[in-house]
Order: structure tokens, then sequence, then C-alpha cells
């Protein structure tokens, strides 16, 4: 076998030194040496200076966000309060108005005249990637809240001065994106005006949950939340404190701590965590399925969910915000005060406070509710139907922003956010965010007002961070990449979302970007601390089809990024410290290298994909290379390569590296016969963009990515020695290879390595496209006691003296080339032929077990949080919409039953649905407008495999008695291939399990386990959460108003004769002190 490994071996070195010309393009670069300029990349200047760009950028988005909120709170405090407004008597845009007309479900939803509604014309502006009106701003009010309400009126009209300002930030820097004032009274005005994005289902969008404005409006939150499920709490009230529980954890962001218990007799947590975690995506989502499994019984006690709580927020052992301590708890009512426990762990300090939730409609006392929470800093509040939720479970928010509000300027400090979804459609944002406070006085000598009054807003989109990074100069594999507090990436170029929700960040760590070891937690850590560091590691890097993994050695530079709570990183492989930078002067020449461009030459010169990169501003973009190819030429015999409106450094690269191709066809290819060696083509590619495929007709069936950076053979060529095998890919669920016309080939590619003096590097990689058919013909000769392929085979037989081989044998012998992935490249089997480029697991999968048990290749499993997976099949929902209590019949024909607390929690939640009944059928995904087929987010499950320990040859046994297999595995030297002879198995009684390498669907690693080591983070540096001034009268002292007989009466006409009312004014406890 080792004599077979050899000639294999030597017959790829051959092929690939005779037509992959690497030493003959070598010569070709330094005949050319005139023509360009080695430049270096100088790691800890690189990241400084694109360090201090993004600061300078962010930095004009904060001077706009502070000249904004001082005119703000200014605007405010010289508003006089009208009790007597009318909506007549506002006029702004309502971004809402056109959809709420032309409703999705044919309902009249029209709230209020439109009379004060203005009408305008809009211009599509690409920079919002929307159609956009500068002259004005728009308003977006939430659907549960009537626009008509004295408060919103107030707050129309104070705002509306802000749109001078939005104007004049756009003058000073017209780079400016959204700018946003979401107030605490729901009511978002932005700039510049563009319609809303009418979803399909309600609009649930409210901008006090918007991740932003949760960042922005209060300092992180240490949050216990205890739910009563004694006996009492039944039906409706249970399952609207579920919905409660839920809600109120999508108040909380990534910088605050939460864990959530039930409690009757004894409290107990709902789901596997015993303490605060974060309340990160994957938290919640365990916090949201455990609390539906929450069951009512036994007797209240209040003392048992308080001390649980409390002994929560005591645990000094855990990582969490040491901010904002907060119960919340939701019941049906009860009387027991729980005094000596406040007075254990509370008093008198008040360091945690308490919110209280009276949820349902009952008759209990609500006095001891709303005495824990006026003695506790807190806040009581009522949630006595559905449509009570929302709105009650965000309020507490304001509670919060009170010491914020009394330390004046010292917390008027801009934030930056992690990346989310614009809801505008602007794509992956970060936003700047600074509170706005209430400056008013309610007469002189009063006291300070404390209420916040909402969060100023001004978005920077990724892409254009991403255009202060260097593009091309760092070569395939090198990278810019910055991270937060978190550990969540800002860039990175395995940041791509397939799917977004822009109720959530997007929130993926450093860690799961890349494969996480012990130096890049060394790294991120450094990084969060706001350190400089550099470090060369040796690594593991997935390919780009995230098929294979490569060890290799990166560069690791990082610095903070001054004024924010980012820091920037880069990473360079040591063949990326040096790149070329043509230098091609001679227009003579610039001409003569262009014309090989023109598909005119393409005959005889082999076809030329080109990078689509942006050469040039007025160069129009095309998926079809063809056609970008004739754009980018018809616009360069209108400009030179020297114009001004284009990228010099790419366009000459590109055609020097146009000129430096075309000469290797003249040299090596275009001599040689490809059908003498089975080829079916020859290429090259280069860092300038360049492709060139020979011979020209090959062109029509090449598949690879015309930009070599976003290749995979290019990437991978430049990581690996020696010679890349790369076979067609074949997923197992897809028919197999159709080897018709001799089209199916297998790529074999090299770097070209370049020494220049001392220094090192690889601007290209050359290849050749193997002829499937004929080499796997080929293969069985080399692998056979046969001298050359026209020597007749010598048949070795029972009685005959010879050694057996992989062409004659092959009833006996199966003999394969498998790759660094573990994928079938060549076989002697005729029948496998149409299996290469499958995992070879699922050729033979008692032979791809002993290679991986015996150590030949080793795996590595990771998991992409960033998938998108298809919607599973709606559930069968009976009747009635999903959550809401069904009365029988008995109970319609009982005239007590029509007097009851859960009549009328009904008969509030019939109405709402009436007016809203989208409500109750979708969930906050489909109701804020995603199709009803759109893929959802996911988690996959991802597995590759790679060359393991054993790199010698090696015998061993498949032991399986009588269906035992022998086979020998050999690494071919200067390739990524492994040659395996076995005999072919005698039986199937010895099936393995098969090992899978696709992606598979998966809910992630353990959370419940996860969360007990978890990653490093730092939360914001600092902390309002107390203030001795503080006036916590206010706290809730609102009273349930049981509904009338005439009430019912009416309610139920309503019902029968199916029409909505007009919606009245919410009335809560928050309302009166909103008063501007």
């Amino acid at each position: 076998m080792q004599h077979w490994a050899r000639r294999l071996e030597q017959e790829i070195d051959g092929v690939m030194r005779i037509f992959g010309g690497v030493q003959q393009l070598r010569e070709i670069y330094k005949d050319n040496r005139n023509l360009f300029e080695v430049q270096e990349n100088e790691p800890q200047k690189l990241v400084e200076k694109v360090a201090g760009d993004i600061e300078s950028l962010l930095d004009r988005k904060v001077q706009a966000l502070k000249r904004l909120a001082d005119a703000a709170e200014n605007f405010q405090k010289a508003h006089r309060w009208q009790d007597n407004i009318k909506e007549e008597d506002i006029i702004y845009y309502d971004a809402k108005a056109d959809a709420e007309l032309d409703d999705p479900e044919g309902e009249d939803v029209e709230r209020g005249s439109k009379t004060s509604t203005l009408r305008l014309d809009f211009m599509e502006d690409p920079n919002f990637k929307n159609k956009v009106n500068y002259s004005y701003t728009a308003v977006q009010i939430p659907t549960d809240i009537y626009k008509g309400s004295t408060v919103i009126l107030n707050e129309l009209n104070w705002t509306e001065a802000l749109e001078n300002v939005f104007i004049e930030n756009r003058r000073q820097d017209p780079t400016l994106l959204w700018q946003v004032f979401g107030s605490a009274t729901g009511v978002t005005r932005y700039y510049p005006a563009t319609p809303w994005r009418a979803p399909k289902k309600i609009d649930l969008y409210d901008v006090r949950r918007r991740p932003w404005y949760i960042q922005g409006a209060s300092s992180p939150k240490d949050m216990v939340i205890i739910v009563d499920v004694s006996g009492s709490v039944s039906g409706l009230t249970l399952k609207l404190m579920k919905t409660s529980v839920c809600e109120m954890l999508d108040t909380l962001s990534d910088d605050d701590y939460v864990n959530v218990a039930s409690f009757n007799e004894k409290a107990q947590p709902v789901s596997c965590f015993t303490h605060l975690v974060q309340a990160n995506v994957r938290n919640k989502k365990v916090f949201k399925e455990a609390v539906q499994g929450m069951v009512a019984k036994g007797t209240t006690g209040y003392k048992a969910g308080f001390e649980y709580a409390f002994d929560q927020l005591q645990n000094s052992n855990i990582t969490r915000a040491n901010c904002n301590k907060m119960i919340m708890m939701f019941t049906d009512g009860g009387e027991d005060r729980v005094q000596d426990v406040f007075e254990k762990y509370n008093w008198p300090n008040r360091t945690v406070r308490v919110f209280t939730f009276s949820v349902g409609q009952h008759n209990y006392d609500v006095t001891p509710l709303q005495w824990m929470a006026c003695t506790n800093k807190g806040y009581y509040f009522e949630i006595p139907s559905i449509g009570a939720i929302r709105i009650n479970t965000q309020e507490y928010l304001d509670v919060l922003g009170r010491p914020m509000v009394l330390a004046g300027k010292e917390a008027k400090q801009v934030q930056w956010t992690n990346v989310y979804e614009d809801a505008l459609g602007l794509g992956l944002v970060v936003t700047g965010t600074l509170p706005v406070f209430n400056l008013t006085q309610d007469g002189p000598g009063e006291k300070k007002n404390q209420l916040i009054l909402g969060v100023m807003g001004i978005d920077v989109a990724l892409n254009d961070i991403k255009r202060l990074t260097p593009n091309y100069t760092l070569g395939a594999n090198g990278y810019v990449f910055a991270i937060d507090l978190n550990g969540y990436v800002l860039l990175h170029p395995n940041l791509k979302p397939q799917t977004t929700n822009f109720r959530e960040p997007v929130t993926l760590d450093f860690l799961d970007a890349e494969l996480e070891d012990e130096n890049k937690e060394e790294i991120r850590r450094s990084m969060i601390d706001g350190n400089k560091g550099h470090k060369q590691i040796r690594t593991l890097v997935k390919s780009l089809d995230e098929r294979y993994i490569d060890e290799v050695i990166r560069n690791y530079t990082w610095v903070p990024i001054r004024s924010t709570n980012y820091s920037l990183g880069l990473v360079l492989p040591p063949y990326s410290t040096f790149y070329l930078q043509a230098n091609l002067s001679d227009q003579i020449l610039q001409v003569k290298y262009f014309e090989f461009l023109l598909p005119s030459s393409f005959e005889s010169e082999g076809h030329v994909f080109i990078a689509p990169r942006e050469y040039c501003k007025d160069l129009n973009v095309s998926d079809n290379n063809t056609e970008f190819l004739k754009n980018f030429i018809e616009l360069m015999e209108k400009v030179t390569p020297d114009s001004k409106q284009c990228n010099n450094f790419l366009l000459h690269n590109l055609i020097l590296d146009t000129g430096i191709t075309q000469q290797l066809v003249e040299r090596v290819w275009r001599d040689q016969d490809l059908n003498t060696y089975s080829l079916l083509a020859v290429f090259a590619a280069t860092d300038g963009g360049i492709t060139r495929v020979f011979p020209n007709k090959a062109a029509e069936d090449w598949t690879e990515n015309p930009e070599p950076f976003n290749a995979s053979f290019y990437r991978r060529s430049l990581d690996n020695h020696g010679y890349v095998f790369k076979p067609p890919h074949q997923d197992s669920l897809l028919r197999p290879l159709e080897l018709e016309n001799d089209t199916v080939g297998v790529l074999v590619s090299t770097a070209v390595e370049l020494s220049l003096g001392r220094r090192t590097l690889r601007p290209a990689v050359v290849g050749v496209k193997l002829d499937l058919e004929a080499w796997a013909e080929k293969f069985k000769v080399l692998a056979s006691n046969r001298t050359h392929q026209d020597q007749p085979q010598k048949q070795c037989g029972p009685s005959s003296h010879c050694e057996m081989d992989c062409e004659v044998n092959n009833e006996d012998l199966l003999c394969v080339l498998i790759d660094d992935g573990g994928f079938l490249v060549l076989s002697n089997q005729n029948h496998q032929w149409d299996q290469v480029g499958r995992f070879f697991s699922e050729v033979d999968a008692n032979l791809m077990l002993a290679l991986y048990n015996n150590s030949f290749y080793t795996r590595k499993e990771s998991y992409d949080y960033q998938a998108a997976c298809a919607p599973q099949p709606p559930g069968n929902l009976g009747a009635a919409p999903r959550g809401v209590f069904v009365p029988t019949i008995a109970d319609f024909l009982n005239l007590a039953w029509w007097t009851s607390a859960a009549a009328w929690s009904l008969f509030q939640q019939l109405l709402y649905g009436l007016i809203y009944h989208s409500w109750f059928q979708a969930d906050p995904a489909e109701a804020e407008g995603s199709p009803e087929t759109r893929e959802s987010s996911c988690v996959m499950k991802q597995t590759q495999y790679y060359f393991g320990s054993v790199n010698a040859s090696y015998n061993a046994i498949i032991d399986c008695g009588n269906c035992s297999r022998l086979f020998h595995a050999q690494r071919l030297t200067n390739t990524n291939l492994l040659f395996v002879v076995a005999e072919k198995p005698l039986c199937s009684q010895c099936e393995a399990g098969r090992l899978l390498q696709k992606e598979t669907h998966s809910d992630g690693p353990e959370q419940c386990e996860l969360v007990q080591r978890p990653r490093y983070r730092r939360g914001p540096h600092i902390c309002f959460d107390y203030n001795a001034t503080e006036d916590t009268s206010d706290c809730g002292r609102g009273a349930s108003f049981p509904p009338s007989l005439g009430v019912l009466v009416s309610l139920q006409l309503l019902l029968l004769l199916g029409l909505p009312p007009r919606p009245q004014p919410q009335v809560h406890s928050f309302a009166a002190s909103r008063r501007l």
C-alpha cells in the first residue's frame, strides 16, 4: 500500500507542477517587480487608526444626541399643560395613518379624527433604504394607547418643537440616520418622516420595550419575580399571571439579572436556575417555557415568597448587576403584610424595591399589597385583564428612573447598545441613547420633578462602521472585529443572522462567532476590561462553507474604542503581514492589461471572473458576473483607473492581476494538452480579485464564488501547505452526481508563496480541475500492480501468487481517497462515483467509525445561533382564542355568574378582542409583522471532522466476529487526503452507529449547566439606584372600580351587535403625574 501511496503522491505532484504553474507564477511576479510595491500591515497602528475613526464617527452622533436631549428638556419645561386640548388642535404626521385606513383585516380601526394628520410626499433615499421626507418628523403611537387622551395630546404638542432640532442636526452632520425620541408615555417621534412599516397582524410595537429604550431609561437591574400559585389563583387569573411574567421578562436586557419563582406555602424556582442569571435571550426563553408549567394549589404564603426573593438578592457569590435590586410579586390578593420579613431583610435602608401586582378581577382587599409597595419604595399595579398587561408590566421603569433624574447631569451619560434590527428597515444598527429628564417644579420651593420624560436615540448602521475598516489589504483570512462589555460582537465576518426579530437584540458572543479555546477566552476578557494587547495563537477555524476545520496560526491585536463600551480587534495570519500594491503609472500598459478583461480575449486567454467589489461609485452591482463585468467595462471606457470617483488601489491591483494571470496562460497553460492528464480546467485566483479559468468553455461549469475572498478553496489553500482537494459539494438529501458530459470535477489548489527579500506573502492560488470519472479509473491503476494504464491487467486468484490490488480485486477490496473533512474524493468502486463529495459515513458507516475511533479523524462540535428554521405547523388551537377562559352553557344560564368578576373580566377581554381580535390569535413575532410563512430564528448544531493525531501508515481490524474487516490507512504527503484500503464487508450483521456531519436542529447547550459557569462580562460602570431626596409617596394607591349593572348590560348589547366601541383613555396611576 505504501508503494501505491507514493505513486499517488507523485502523480498529483507531477500534474500540479506541470499545469499548476506555481513556480512559473512566482517568476512572473518577480519579472514584473517594477509594477508593484510591497506594503506592510502594522497591526497596532491599524487597530488604533480604525478605533480612532470609529470613535470620531460615534462622537459626532453623541454631540447631536446632547443637543436633542437638552432641547427636549427645555421645550418640555417651557410647555404649559392644557387640560382642554383636543385632537384637532394638534397637527402632525401619523406614521400609521395610512396603514390604519387600509386595515388588512378589513375592519374600521380608525381611532379619532384624521383631520389633524398631515399628508406627506416621500422620496427614496438609499441611506435609509426607505422613502423619507426631510421636512417633517413622524409620530408612532402604540395600538393600545388612545391617541386622543390629554396626556398624549400634550406630549405631541411640546415634542413638535423637536422637529427643527432634528433638521439642524442633519444640516450639521448629513450622515445622521434615524433620530428618535421615545417618550415614557409611549409616543415615538422620529426624523426624517417615513410611513410606519405596517404589519400583517396587529402592531404591538411600543418604544418602551425596545432594547435601546430599556437600556437608556434605567440602570441595570437585579430582579426576582415571585408568582402566587395558591389554590385561589386558578383559570383565567393564572393565565394572566403567566402572560404578565413573560411580558415583564421582555422589559429586561442583557445588562440585567433575573430569577423567577412560584410560591404557595413554600417557594421554589420555576426553572432549573437556582440563582439570578443574566437576562439574555436564551435564559429568558427557559423562564418563559417554565412559567407555562405553573399549577395552582395550596394556600398563600407571602412570607415564603419574599424570604426566597430576599435570599436570592443577598447571594453575593454569583455574577449579578449589583444595581436596582427589586422584587416583583404577582398575586390575586391576600391579608398578610409580612412586615417581619421586611424588617429583617430590607429596613431601614430599603435597598430592595418591592412592586406588587394584583392580577384578575376579585373582591380581595388590596390594601396589604399597596402597603408592601409603598413602604419599600416600589409601586402597586392592577392587572384586571389582558389589555392591562403590557402597560402595567413596563411602568416600573418610571420608578427606577427617579434616581437618574435626581442625579441630574451626572446621569446624563451616552450609552451604546447591543446590535439589533432596526424596526424601519435600516438593517443591523447600534444606537446611542441619552435619557431625557423632567426639569419642571410644581411651584416655587417645591421638590424637583423626578420623572424621566423618555430616551433620545440616534442610530448608526453597522455598514457605516464597517466602511471605516480596511477591506482588502488584510487578505482573505484577515479581518477586524469589535465586541462590547458582554462579549457580544458588534463587528465580525461571522455576524450574519439569517433572520432577525426586532423585539430582541442580536447577541452573538465572540466565543460563538469563532471556535472557542482558552486563548480566545483570555483575549475576550482583556478586551472587555478595556486593555490593549497582542497575541499569536494556534487555533481552529471553520471553512467558509462550514464543511472543514483547519488548524492555523493567527495574530490577534486589540485596543479599546475610547468614549464607548466597545473594544476593537484585528486578526491577521502571518502570511498577510505584507500585501501587494500595484503601481501602474504606465497608461499604455494599463490599456494592454485591460484588454485581457474583454470577452473577445477569453477564447485564447481563458475566461476571467472579476470580484464584485466597489471599484467606483457609479459602478452598477450585479449578482451575475457576466453582467457585472459588462458594467465594469462600460464604466472603464468613461473613466480612468486614476479617477477620483474610483478606488485606485482596487482598480490598479485588478488590472495588474489581469496581466499577470494572462502571462501564466502564455507561459504555461496554452501549450499544454489538458486531456492528456484528464483535466477539465486549470485556474488561478488572486488577492486583486481576478479568477482566470482556462480553457474558456470550462467557465460554463465553474461554480466557485467570483470573489476569491469568499471562495472556500481560496481561503483554505492559503491556510494549508500543499495541495488541497475539494470534491463537489453533495447533500445527503439530494440526488447523486450526474456524470454526464465529463463536467463533474474535483478541484485541487495550492497557494503561491512569494519571498521578496525578507518579506513573505501569498498573493494568489492556482489549481486544476480533475475529470472525476477519468481520475477514478486512473486511481485504480495507480493503486494496482500495473505500472501504467496501457499494461494489461494481471489476474490474481486463489491459485496464483500475486498481491491483491485495488483494480483487479475491486470486488474484494474497497480503496478510497477521503479528504480531511471526511468527504469521499475518489473510489475504486464504480457504483460510488456518484457519491463523491458525500460524507464518508453515508457511504461506509462502519469504516468511517473505525477511522474516527483510531484517531485518524477528530471531531469538533459547535452551535450556530444565527440559523433560520422553517415555521412549525400550527397546533390545534380549538375554537377559542389562545389563553382565554371559555364559560360553559351552565355559566351563561346562571344569573350569579353574570355579576361575577369572571364575567366582567371575560367581557373586557372579548371587547378588547373585538377591537384587536388578532391579539389572541398571533404570537408576538407574527403580530409585529412577520409573514406567517417566515422562517424563525433557531439553533443548529454543527459537526466538522478534521485529521487527528495519526500521521503515519496504520493497520487495524474492525472487530465484529465473523464479519470483521481489515483496513489500512495512510495520509498522502503534501495533500489533505487519506488513502484507505479495506476489505469489503462480508455481511451486514455488524452495522455500527453512523457518524453525523450534517447540520441538525438543536436546543443548544444545556442552559442550566451553562449558567453555572457564566462567561466573563462587565456591566455599565455607573449605577443610579438611590437618591436621598427621592419622593416615594407616589406608589400606586389606586383602587379598582367594580362595574355597574348598566355597564354590564351595555357591554352585552355591544357584544351581541358586534359593534366595537370607541376606546376610552386608559386610566392608570401615572397619568396624573405625567401632566407636563
